[in-house]
């Protein structure tokens, strides 16, 4: 019995050690970062890992359209707000959310999605981590196309007037989601 607990042990340990490595390895291809906008009225803070474009055609190819995206790379993007927020006419409670997209050529679905902490794809499935009953708001934006070519995804938290505007810029194509304080 003492033999097989200490077999069990090692297995469970050796994996574990699989886990850290493989986490550790795969977020030096895309460092984490994080974006912040304060201001008298709210807090927004924006975690996320930045992926490189690296030769690649990204949307269409190795992101596709049409299928959920984890908005990022490794864990799943996470925005966190500290009042509520009208996002298109729509409401969106102060809390933390994930983030995930649905490119498409000529409409993105943003969804921003109340389970947090998951790793951004399933490792089996290869798709999307997210669970759609977990989903607080979905909204529909355009995406805008540019002769700059952004390396590196990037999310930024600018303010416009009365509204700020959370941008995600990679490769050619920029998608905007204006905020305003409910």
């Amino acid at each position: 019995m003492k033999k097989l607990i200490v077999f069990v042990g090692s297995i469970v340990a050796i994996i574990a050690i699989f886990l850290v490595v493989f986490r550790v390895y795969t977020k030096s291809f895309s460092p984490q970062d994080k974006v912040a906008y304060k201001s008298d009225s709210v807090d927004i803070e924006v975690k996320y890992s930045r992926p490189y474009v690296k030769d690649r055609v990204i949307f269409g190819e190795l992101v596709p359209y049409g299928k959920v995206w984890r908005t990022g790379a490794n864990e799943a993007t996470v925005l966190s707000i500290s009042h509520d927020l009208k996002i298109n006419g729509k409401e969106l409670k102060a809390g933390s959310y994930s983030i995930f997209t649905i490119p498409g050529k000529n409409s993105w679905k943003v969804i921003f999605n109340n389970e947090i902490g998951q790793w951004g794809i399933d490792v089996f499935s290869q798709s999307a981590n997210r669970d759609p009953e977990m989903d607080a708001l979905i909204l529909q934006v355009k995406p805008i196309y540019t002769s700059n070519v952004f390396n590196q995804f990037t999310i930024a938290l600018e303010a416009m007037g009365d509204e700020v505007e959370m941008i995600m810029m990679w490769e050619n194509t920029l998608i905007v989601v204006p905020f305003s304080v409910k």
